[in-house]
């Protein structure tokens, strides 16, 4: 094979990389988007749907990790190009497990719905975490779509404020179980959601980081060591 013809199968294998890393990266967004509605009983919420979003992140990924083998393996890529393709490697991972947490908190959020309750929720600074969790994933994918670091570089303060919100929305399920305003079998529900939705987060940070190094070649220092998956 010519240097040019390695070059043109070696660009379309890329622009092919692109294109999957860009829909998997919008139905990772659509998951937790939709599982948060399923959470907080917005409109119609549909469960299936999310399951649906997860089976199919699954694939995409499957199909992404094989297509970044194939292209190392085949055309040798060197510098930015082989950057693209060993952060989308990497990335596949958060996605697949933003997928797989957005699956967990509808799971939740359905056995919530069938205990009965005997008085309203109080859990405001849930709904602002999720909200803050959906942010950072929406950052992270946009700037790893249009490959600039900049949307990402202070997504380790946002991380933070999720994290800050993760221990007070512990704390008042406790408390609220402690009191009896609160069913523990809701409660237990809420601590795994609190949970999941920190986890989120986290593999937004990672994903902003590898776009950081994706783009300039450089492993952005993370003040603490990663968490591991529950």
């Amino acid at each position: 094979m010519s240097p040019a013809t390695e070059r043109k199968a070696l660009s379309e294998g890329l622009d092919k990389l692109r294109e999957n890393m860009t829909t998997l990266a919008e139905l990772a967004s659509l998951a937790i988007r939709k599982a948060t509605e399923v959470l907080e009983g917005e409109g119609a919420p549909d469960a299936t749907a999310v399951f649906t979003l997860d089976q199919e992140i699954f694939a995409l990924r499957e199909e992404t990790v094989k297509s970044c083998v194939d292209l190392i393996a085949l055309h040798a890529p060197v510098a930015r190009d082989l950057r693209r393709i060993t952060t989308s490697l990497e990335i596949t991972t958060d996605l697949d497990r933003i997928g797989r947490y957005s699956r967990d908190i509808v799971e939740a959020a359905t056995r919530l719905q069938a205990v009965p309750r005997n008085t309203p929720l109080k859990l405001p600074k849930l709904h602002r975490m999720s909200e803050l969790t959906i942010q950072m994933v929406d950052t992270a994918i946009r700037a790893f779509v249009d490959s600039n670091a900049e949307p990402v570089r202070n997504i380790i303060q946002a991380d933070d404020a999720v994290d800050s919100l993760h221990d007070q929305v512990f704390l008042d399920v406790v408390d609220q179980m402690a009191d009896r305003t609160m069913e523990s079998q809701v409660g237990a529900q809420y601590i795994l959601i609190n949970r999941y939705m920190e986890r989120i987060a986290d593999h937004a940070v990672n994903i902003g980081q590898h776009v950081t190094y994706m783009v300039t070649g450089r492993r952005p220092w993370r003040p603490s060591s990663p968490k591991s998956e529950s």
